[in-house]
């Protein structure tokens, strides 16, 4: 393909957010503005489709490769796309478009500059995908602490300012030595393009600590224990599409480097240091379930589940198993659609009563029957039950963990029993019981934006459940290929 297809994915939202820059916002706001976003968002996300129209999944090339120089020679702009990394490109245009959509009920002033903070997080985001050059990679990543601060710090609740400097400062502070790491094999290897370092491999005295210099960055932005506690105040204050972002995409970033970098570029390292992930991800699953059902606060409760799926992520990773990676791949899918909805669930209660406390409620399913239903659609997603996405990735990460260690998969399934123990109790206190609260009699059911939007995740959530086909098949080959490349560094690394 001649048309630099991932470069205009890139650019638009940037392009879009100057044009929406120059349109005057009056205090009523401009409707304009918000047609305008939305046009880009879903421009973006039909040229995201086309991409994976004409991806061909039968090969682990990159391909819509683009080289350009830049930075006197030594850095390349270089980006691109496989198997691995084409569906977190697709699941960021989908939920930056849907977030778009619910800028109506959720943002009530500044919307224009909300917006532009948006779509630039939107470039960025898709940056980090396609980047092929460690420098180029860096910089996406690290740009998008920049509007995440903003729609924090901005339009976030009354503890914005502490959230949003606890963010940027815990994710800063981890990549700070990633960008060491990124200096060093550029003195190793003489380059940082990733395809490059990638095929003559990087000498084994090196991996330790260049592995441990990336995971400190990927740790902390997984979030993994006991790195996490950023993430439930950075939820908590959040406004709900930030909450959405953070949750649905930001957090697979780091998923995506593990498997990208972390396994790629140091295979013996991530070998020996196999133990280590293992008992972080265990604890992930274990300590973060026992304290989401402590919560009252629905989004923390939401918070800290979302870093117990991602303990799961981590854990399928490093079984190095073809089983695992692919179900670490379509759980971060998973989990991108089902918690953007549960956020976005939350979001529409908020709206209507100004909490988001669990005790302020009961009995809302004879007010809110249409709300009741989606709701239980993304709590059985969240569960993990059969004919769900995310029993897809559970069941692949257990069969690859199972076959790595018995006992760490033993203890990781009682992971899946607190997750049903906490969202089912979540979904009783809301919707069952009593209505003691007479204020939410008052409440009205979903209207047609919140219809459309937590159905679009809804039908994805279920669809991909029972036909998970187009998922693992553009995955395959590229996971395949990861796989044996790293078992055949590990047996080399023997022979020696």
């Amino acid at each position: 393909m001649n048309f630099p297809i991932l470069s205009s994915l890139i650019l638009l939202p940037i392009i879009g957010s100057f044009f929406i820059l120059f349109i005057k916002s009056t205090n009523k706001d401009n409707p304009s503005i918000k047609l305008l976003a939305l046009f880009i968002g879903f421009a973006n996300f039909l040229l995201s489709l086309y991409l994976w129209y004409q991806f061909d999944s039968s090969t682990h090339e990159f391909q819509f490769v683009e080289n350009r120089k830049w930075l006197i020679g030594l850095v390349n702009y270089k980006i691109g796309v496989d198997g691995i990394s084409i569906l977190f490109i697709l699941l960021t245009t989908l939920i930056i478009l849907l977030c778009i959509i619910s800028v109506n009920q959720n943002i009530k002033y500044r919307i224009k500059e909300f917006l532009i903070s948006v779509l630039l997080m939107e470039s960025l985001m898709i940056g980090v995908f396609c980047s092929l050059d460690l420098v180029i990679f860096y910089l996406f990543f690290e740009g998008g602490l920049i509007p995440m601060f903003l729609i924090i710090g901005i339009w976030g609740g009354e503890r914005r300012v502490y959230s949003a400097f606890k963010f940027f400062l815990y994710t800063l502070l981890g990549s700070v030595l990633m960008l060491i790491a990124i200096i060093s094999i550029y003195w190793i290897t003489g380059t940082t393009d990733f395809v490059e370092i990638y095929e003559q491999g990087i000498n084994v005295k090196y991996q330790k600590l260049l592995w441990l210099a990336f995971f400190s960055s990927f740790a902390v932005k997984t979030p993994m224990w006991p790195f996490h506690t950023w993430l439930p105040d950075a939820h908590v204050e959040a406004p709900t599409a930030g909450s959405v972002i953070l949750a649905a995409i930001l957090l697979k970033m780091a998923g995506y480097g593990f498997i990208r970098f972390s396994l790629g570029l140091f295979p013996n390292a991530s070998e020996y240091f196999v133990p280590f992930v293992f008992l972080l991800s265990l604890i992930a699953i274990i300590y973060t379930s026992l304290v989401a059902l402590m919560q009252e606060d629905m989004k923390k409760l939401i918070a800290y589940s979302s870093v117990a799926h991602m303990g799961f992520v981590t854990l399928g990773i490093f079984t190095f198993t073809q089983q695992g990676i692919e179900g670490s791949i379509i759980q971060m899918i998973s989990h991108g659609l089902v918690s953007a909805a549960l956020f976005l669930c939350v979001g529409v209660l908020y709206d209507r009563m100004h909490t988001r406390l669990i005790d302020k409620y009961g009995g809302i399913v004879s007010i809110m029957p249409r709300y009741a239903v989606v709701f239980m659609i993304f709590t059985l997603g969240a569960v993990g039950l059969p004919g769900t996405s995310g029993f897809i990735g559970e069941f692949l990460i257990l069969i690859g963990t199972f076959q790595k260690n018995f006992l760490v998969a033993a203890i990781a399934s009682l992971g899946i029993i607190l997750a049903a123990a906490y969202m089912l109790w979540l979904y009783k206190r809301l919707f069952f019981g009593e209505i003691f609260n007479s204020d939410l009699k008052k409440m009205i059911d979903l209207n047609y934006s919140e219809i459309f939007i937590l159905w679009t995740l809804g039908v994805l959530t279920v669809f991909f459940g029972f036909y998970p086909d187009p998922l693992l098949n553009t995955i395959e080959i590229s996971v395949n290929n990861l796989i044996e490349v790293y078992n055949l560094n590990i047996q080399q690394t023997n022979i020696k």
